[in-house]
């Protein structure tokens, strides 16, 4: 099945969703309504269950609209599964949705959360030069081999860093985490008060706790602001859960998170295919 398949459109209107730098991205969350489930008849219920299997597969074109897509069961009563889709085309990634809901089992599948945001290259991404004014004030001597070492290292690194944070590829790890976040406006622990030159430091000192994770945990983060409720949004891949854990017990204790960051509901996934995650569903049975 194709997702995103539509009505022609002009050019130039396409290319006006197209984000100036980056992909779209878009979380979805659903539960299974079991009474409306009940509903179908078992030979009925068959067709619609191969449908949707289908329809959590993705089938990249010569374009491909969609470039990531992750299924993913969810624990818990928040949801019992959801979608991560990324890629240029916004209405591809909302045909996925659509192909969703308008399928023979929509009825019983209730939308519980969404999420939409953009890749972006954060503005606390240090340059080479303030990498470098950094080194200086944590004591590297500018004279020394070892500072033009460290600094052509980060020059070398940021070209290839930046391009993942705008078109991120994923590891084919098991589970993931999504969570909304912003940064508090109150009185006192106002983030937008602060001066640049110290959010950023609290920003770096938050990207060094990261980073003790290397290999363990990938993080993308998306903005939302002006697109949803929160600022941003923050993806994690584990190859345990246990690391998704203990990265974001590790990073909450920065002082950007502990003073300045709000956080909304943590959703914990493990993925499966299309075919998996139906079965995983228990959608066979009669239940109700």
């Amino acid at each position: 099945m194709q997702h995103g398949h539509r009505p022609a459109a002009s050019e130039q209107i396409e290319a006006t969703l197209v984000p100036a730098g980056g992909w779209h991205f878009l979380h979805m969350f659903y539960r299974v309504d079991r009474q409306a489930l009940s509903q179908l008849s078992r030979n009925g219920r068959g067709e619609a269950i191969e449908e949707l299997a289908r329809a959590l597969t993705t089938e990249a074109g010569e374009e491909k609209p969609i470039t990531q897509f992750h299924a993913f069961a969810v624990a818990g009563h928040k949801a019992d599964f959801g979608f991560m889709a990324c890629g240029p085309d916004i209405r591809a990634l909302n045909g996925v949705q659509m192909d969703i809901e308008s399928g023979p089992l929509g009825a019983a599948l209730v939308p519980t959360y969404s999420f939409y945001s953009i890749t972006e290259i954060s503005e606390y991404v240090p340059t080479a030069e303030q990498y470098g004014q950094t080194l200086v004030r944590e004591g590297v001597d500018p004279e020394t081999d070892i500072y033009r070492t460290k600094v052509r290292t980060y020059e070398q690194r940021l070209g290839p860093m930046n391009r993942q944070r705008l078109y991120p590829e994923f590891p084919d790890w098991p589970c993931l985490c999504f969570y909304p976040m912003s940064k508090t406006r109150v009185p006192g622990a106002n983030w937008y008060s602060q001066p640049f030159s110290r959010r950023a430091e609290m920003m770096s000192q938050h990207g060094r706790s990261g980073m003790k994770f290397a290999g363990k945990v990938i993080q993308v983060v998306t903005s939302s602001t002006g697109l949803d409720d929160w600022e941003w949004g923050v993806t994690l891949w584990g190859k345990n859960p246990s690391y998704l854990k203990d990265i974001v017990y590790t990073m909450r204790f920065d002082e950007s998170s502990a003073e300045f960051g709000m956080f909304g509901d943590f959703y914990f996934g493990y993925r499966l295919s299309g075919a998996e995650l139906v079965k995983e569903l228990r959608l066979d049975r009669q239940g109700v």
